[in-house]
């Protein structure tokens, strides 16, 4: 009966254990550096972006920026796994030029990392400034610091 205890404490402590490292593994870095490993090299400096700010202190909720996509629409809830951007956005940026296939902006957002990016983020910044409300940087300069 002892060892029974014992085998079923020892269980306990484990899943306690494991949800802890879970748990904790899920929680976001305050800030963040935007790198990708679609890009070798950065012609601009990399963007530091502020994850705590404006989850907590702006109250933009998690599925705003976080999503996976079935069927057309965001299945992704919070609590679940959260992958880097370029995970799904595999392709460094889209073409450009007279022989570039032509793209809609959809399109280039699905595929491309830089197009996914500058949508979700400058997109929002440049929202909120027509709608006169406080925003975050809003130029290349502003994001991007000097190399």
């Amino acid at each position: 009966m002892k060892k029974s205890m014992l085998v079923l404490s020892v269980a306990a402590l484990s899943v306690v254990f494991l949800f802890a490292v879970v748990t904790a593994t899920q929680q976001a870095a305050d800030t963040m550096t935007m790198e990708s490993k679609l890009f070798p090299t950065h012609k601009k400096g990399l963007v530091t972006f502020t994850h705590k700010k404006h989850n907590v202190d702006y109250k933009i909720a998690c599925a705003d920026c976080h999503h996976v996509y079935t069927d057309g629409k965001s299945t992704w809830k919070e609590g679940d796994e959260v992958q880097k951007c370029d995970v799904c956005h595999t392709e460094a940026k889209a073409p450009t030029g007279a022989d570039a296939p032509k793209l809609s902006k959809k399109e280039k957002i699905q595929k491309y990392y830089y197009s996914a990016i500058h949508s979700n983020c400058a997109g929002c910044h440049k929202d909120l400034k027509k709608e006169a409300k406080p925003t975050g940087p809003t130029t290349c300069k502003e994001c991007h610091p000097a190399k």
